[in-house]
């Protein structure tokens, strides 16, 4: 059995404030002539749908296309609730939209009853586990601590439980929604640590044939039969070296996976992080491939340049994000804050905070007398009131 494991859309993000909204839907087009031109046989929705549990209205109408689409094919499609979306409304008119071949499951109750397809070779269960909040989840599933691990083993001692009732060669796939040690995380999912624990063994997951992950964003391999499909879009600058993808997924006759290919997503904009002086990136020619890119740059001038945001768009438009990070000269590294503050008057001490945030570069004549003149200002206030007591 063919099988297109996907996860974490999220429809309806931006990446720092450009909407992505055209951009996810190029991928879910890209999703549906995938299941056609491989000949799919399930498609996997590892969860994180949308992007937050009240989706805007135009993620919401995306996503209603993108279940047409799936339908019109006539591909059953497996799909589980993540932490950024709302179970209770992603899962409103399941069991309508069942009858499409589009099985929604966000209900932790529901999670040892499976979606059953079947090939030549026999049935296979897909048992959809959603993201199972530990302190919601943990009466529903009687797990003894309210830890992901915990929840999640409790949850696949269900799977386990209905799989061992079931005819003898029956394979078996698991979509759950977590953090498995082993995985690598990057800065755009959010955190679901719960008392200082978030990730989960592999081994909690033992016994069934192939288990689709989602949750982190890219795509990996945790052992050959628990794996990461990654998010389909870059949604931080920390994954400008994910290769994008999904993973297709051959189930063997007795349950081997006897091919898992990873399939390209398309790419809206490729991402660039660059460092170093404002004048070295506007002018190193070396840098002219990351002009149609997405940027984030860091600048490493001593002194904070005049309008440096304005002036990288000249040549990358699409910088939406500046970090300063400035040089700092070799006395900052071996003489204290409080040494250089020593036997030193307001104005001094000021002037030396200037050049210390600038790495060393102190203010100019202006900047003094803006400084003096503050001091000035401080000192008859307090006279002022001196007098008036």
């Amino acid at each position: 059995m063919r099988l297109l494991h996907t996860s974490d859309w999220h429809l309806g993000r931006s990446f720092h404030r450009v909407g992505l909204l055209d951009a996810q839907a190029a991928y879910l087009d890209h999703l549906v002539a995938t299941v056609r031109a491989h000949e799919v046989d399930a498609v996997l929705v590892a969860g994180d749908v949308y992007d937050r549990a009240v989706p805007p209205l135009a993620a919401v109408e995306l996503f209603d296309a993108a279940l047409h689409s799936l339908a019109a094919e006539n591909v059953p499609t497996v799909m589980i609730s993540g932490n950024h979306d709302s179970a209770r409304r992603l899962g409103v008119g399941a069991g309508l939209i069942e009858r499409a071949g589009i099985h929604l499951r966000t209900d932790p109750a529901g999670c040892a009853t499976p979606v059953v397809l079947s090939d030549a070779h026999g049935d296979v269960a897909f048992y959809g586990l959603p993201y199972l909040e530990p302190a919601l989840a943990r009466d529903e599933l009687g797990a003894a601590k309210a830890r992901h691990e915990d929840v999640l083993a409790a949850a696949m001692d269900r799977v386990r439980a209905d799989l061992a009732a079931r005819p003898a060669g029956t394979r078996s796939v698991v979509l759950a929604h977590a953090f498995v040690a082993g995985g690598e995380p990057s800065d755009s999912e959010r955190d679901i640590t719960v008392g200082g624990v978030a990730a989960v063994p592999a081994g909690v997951f033992a016994g069934v044939d192939y288990v689709a992950l989602g949750h982190l964003h890219g795509a990996q391999t945790v052992n050959e039969r628990v794996r990461y499909s990654g998010s389909p879009l870059a949604y931080s600058f920390s994954e400008v070296d994910h290769r994008k993808t999904m993973w297709l997924i051959d189930l063997g006759p007795g349950g081997e996976i006897a091919a898992a290919e990873r399939l390209d997503c398309p790419v809206p904009r490729p991402l660039a992080r660059l460092r170093g002086h404002l004048e070295d990136l506007l002018d190193d020619p070396r840098l002219a491939r990351h002009e149609d890119s997405w940027v984030e740059a860091t600048l490493t001038d001593p002194v904070r340049p005049e309008d440096p945001m304005a002036r990288l768009c000249v040549r990358f438009p699409h910088t939406v994000s500046l970090v300063f990070d400035p040089e700092r000269g070799p006395e900052s590294e071996h003489v204290s804050y409080a040494q250089r503050l020593k036997g030193r008057d307001d104005q001094q001490i000021a002037e030396d905070f200037v050049a210390h945030v600038r790495g060393g570069s102190g203010p100019d004549g202006s900047e003094r007398a803006v400084l003096r003149g503050a001091f000035d200002d401080v000192r008859v206030d307090e006279t002022v009131r001196e007098v008036a007591r």
